[in-house]
């Protein structure tokens, strides 16, 4: 897998009508990557989220193509601003569950825009080509869908005229179910689907050290993720080795 770091011009020629909804979360403690923070620290796991969020930013700005940067909470866009900037487009998250917020997010993006894909933040090292790979997949199939290896998905799209706001409803967000359902839901309804390759989110410390594995000898080794993640198993092998001594 590589991530390019140069700027792509070519993929995406023509998708003026096509927009990317990048779900991201305030920065603070006890809101981002819980279950991480328990293995690592509430402040570390803040640190390594920050790098999720500009590492994915770098990428999807690279792709030459429309981008809302929709955040939650939705009283938080000072919070994003001093983060990031005034020169992104942003949207609020607004529903009572991430269901609803996606739903709103797509609803919104379609006033505008004919293809529309969304992705969170929990894949920094998520390839190029299946960004562009997804908007090229929307001229011929309804839906596009990647699938995650904990059994949700990492991203989801659809053309306006086959959006399916049921795709995100009575559905329980973070279990291994969360594909299965979704996929279920399309067919009932008669979309057509286009799978991507099956990826991987960062939830747990084991995902981490997979993650900076699998990057070994790919241009993501030069993120800031890849060497804020190094630093982090380096110190927790330090730290083995002095309880043993």
């Amino acid at each position: 897998m590589e991530n390019d770091q140069t700027k792509d011009t070519t993929a995406t020629n023509g998708l003026a009508g096509a927009c990317i909804l990048f779900f991201l979360r305030s920065p603070v403690q006890g809101l981002v990557k819980t279950r991480l923070s328990k293995e690592i620290g509430t402040e570390q796991t803040v640190r390594l989220y920050k790098c999720f969020v500009l590492d994915s930013l770098s990428f999807l700005q690279r792709i030459e193509v429309n981008l809302y940067l929709c955040f939650y909470p939705a009283d938080s866009q000072q919070q994003i601003l001093q983060w990031l900037g005034p020169e992104h487009d942003l949207i609020p998250q607004e529903g009572k569950n991430l269901g609803q917020r996606m739903k709103n997010a797509f609803l919104h993006a379609f006033n505008d825009f004919d293809k529309v894909i969304a992705i969170g933040s929990d894949s920094p090292d998520l390839p190029q080509e299946y960004i562009r790979l997804s908007f090229s997949a929307l001229d011929s199939h309804d839906t596009v869908l990647g699938p995650a290896s904990d059994g949700g998905y990492y991203l989801i799209g659809f053309r306006k005229e086959a959006f399916l706001p049921e795709a995100f409803g009575n559905i329980e967000w973070g279990s291994g179910s969360v594909f299965d359902y979704t996929v279920q839901t399309l067919n009932r309804h008669k979309r057509s689907i286009y799978l991507l390759p099956k990826w991987h989110d960062v939830d747990t410390l084991a995902d981490l050290h997979e993650m900076t594995e699998r990057n070994k000898n790919s241009t993501f080794r030069l993120s800031r993720t890849y060497s804020y993640a190094s630093r982090i198993k380096e110190n927790m092998n330090y730290s083995k080795k002095k309880l043993r001594l």
